[in-house]
């Protein structure tokens, strides 16, 4: 077996990974990065971006469909290519991970395409296609190995009809009818996606509320969309099996407690009840590295409990998201090179790109009044601004909570057109320890949608102009 060394081993080529590795080469550290399947992880493949790219082209096609003619726009002939359209989203894939690639080569990383397998603090097996070679590092392995899919054991995936995200984001045909299981981010986000290209939707979901730990003022916005466009939403519910119709369609059994099921026809059934992590199988357990269901602890400066071994991303736990593990990365990298640094964020800001879009950053009214705090709630709907009406996109509203004592913001939640793009100014103010008087009064141009923060943190002082205060 072959033998070489260097600095850091990271194991996963995800956005935590890939990340890690291109900051230690920066930063003059001999650095191998594993992946086993492709640059960019789950997030570039067939998660975040992929999916977005499909959000987009949806978003376009209802735009012109629904409300073109009102604004004086008209197409003849509209119509969704589902094969063009998945060769641009595969192109847009491409593109990152060959960028990934490029930005390995341009700071010293190596990459290798292999499993890799933990055998001590210091040593990591790794299998390719050409053998099998022992790495031993000078200074650390990170663990950036992400999650998977979750599979439900009733409903095993075919690929076909029932099917992971994975698939989900590879369709080159529209079914008329899905079953989401899951009312998850991925479950929602997919969802609209395929309602708008006209699949009848099904949500089933087991707790009584869409988008579980999201403000439940923001998530009623977009079930109030997607019920009004015909999706069935089932809440409180468990999707328990299938039957295979003879027309070859499916009947889902579903078990809506109380004694009381009821079976809905679909024609495929999406998958989407979470995500796993990754951290059992690499050899972690056996060296002592603490394992629990999959997850692997770490704490503030991304270091296990075995010294020399960093775990960052998915792996670590909640929340799961590309850019905490990319800044996880970074953070590591930073320590593992002699520098300080630290886990030391005040948040960590999320987007869901459902229709509309939902960000959070920092508390929610109830998990403020949960640690005791009195707050100051203020709110500015987007059919309030002018910038909202002139791109027909009126629903929603911007919601911030602040200390009722102090009128420091705690969080800020919108739900509305850009909602994504829109929540930066949110995090930056909850990282600066930021008041309602610092963000009401900064001038924000007109006409932008970004106006709905500053006349919400009016509003939560009572000052706002565009709409009553009370």
């Amino acid at each position: 077996m072959a033998k070489r060394t260097c600095d850091v081993v990271v194991i996963g080529g995800g956005p935590g990974g890939y990340v890690c590795s291109i900051r230690l080469g920066q930063l003059k550290q001999k650095v191998i990065c594993v992946e086993k399947e492709e640059v960019g992880g789950v997030c570039l493949n067939w998660g975040c971006v992929p999916s977005k790219a499909l959000i987009s082209a949806s978003h376009t096609y209802e735009k012109v469909k629904d409300h073109g003619a009102g604004m004086g726009v008209f197409a003849e002939g509209l119509r969704v290519d589902s094969d063009k359209m998945q060769d641009w989203k595969n192109g847009i894939v491409k593109k990152l991970t060959t960028g990934v690639r490029g930005l390995f080569r341009g700071n010293g990383v190596e990459l290798v395409m292999g499993n890799a397998r933990v055998t001590g603090p210091r040593t990591v097996e790794v299998t390719t296609k050409d053998g099998t070679e022992t790495i031993e590092v000078t200074k650390a392995i990170v663990v950036a190995t992400g999650s998977s899919t979750i599979e439900i054991p009733s409903f095993k995936f075919d690929g076909k009809q029932i099917i992971g995200a994975k698939e989900a984001v590879s369709l080159r045909q529209v079914p008329k009818r899905l079953l989401i299981i899951g009312g998850g981010v991925i479950g929602l986000e997919l969802g609209c996606v395929y309602q708008k290209f006209g699949a009848e939707l099904t949500v089933v979901e087991a707790t009584p509320g869409l988008l579980p730990g999201v403000d439940p003022e923001c998530t009623a916005v977009v079930e109030k969309r997607l019920v009004k466009k015909g999706a069935k939403i089932i809440k409180s519910a468990m999707a328990k099996g299938y039957e295979k119709n003879a027309d070859g369609s499916l009947g889902v059994k579903l078990d809506l407690g109380d004694g009381k099921e009821d079976t809905v026809a679909t024609d495929m059934v999406l998958v989407a009840v979470g995500m796993r992590p990754n951290g059992a199988g690499v050899g972690l357990e056996e060296i002592g590295v603490k394992v629990e269901r999959g997850f692997v602890p770490a704490d503030h400066f991304g270091r296990t409990n075995v010294d020399g071994i960093y775990a960052i991303g998915d792996v670590t736990g909640q929340p799961m998201l590309a850019h905490k593990a990319s800044k996880e990365g970074e953070v590591v990298a930073e320590i593992i090179a002699g520098h300080k640094a630290a886990k030391d964020w005040v948040s960590i800001p999320a987007a869901i790109f459902t229709d509309p879009e939902i960000a959070v950053a920092g508390l929610t009214e109830a998990q403020a009044k949960d640690k005791g705090i009195d707050v100051r709630v203020g709110k500015f709907p987007f059919s309030a601004l002018g910038r909202a009406m002139a791109v027909n996109e009126t629903e929603g509203f911007f919601k911030v909570v602040a200390d009722k004592k102090t009128n420091e913001l705690l969080g800020v939640h919108i739900v509305g057109p850009e909602a994504s793009d829109l929540i930066s100014e949110g995090a930056l103010a909850l990282e600066m320890h930021a008041f309602l008087e610092d963000v009401g009064m900064t001038i924000h141009p007109h006409p932008t949608l970004g106006e709905g923060m500053m006349e919400a943190c009016m509003n939560g002082l009572g000052h706002a102009i565009h709409i009553l205060n009370r």
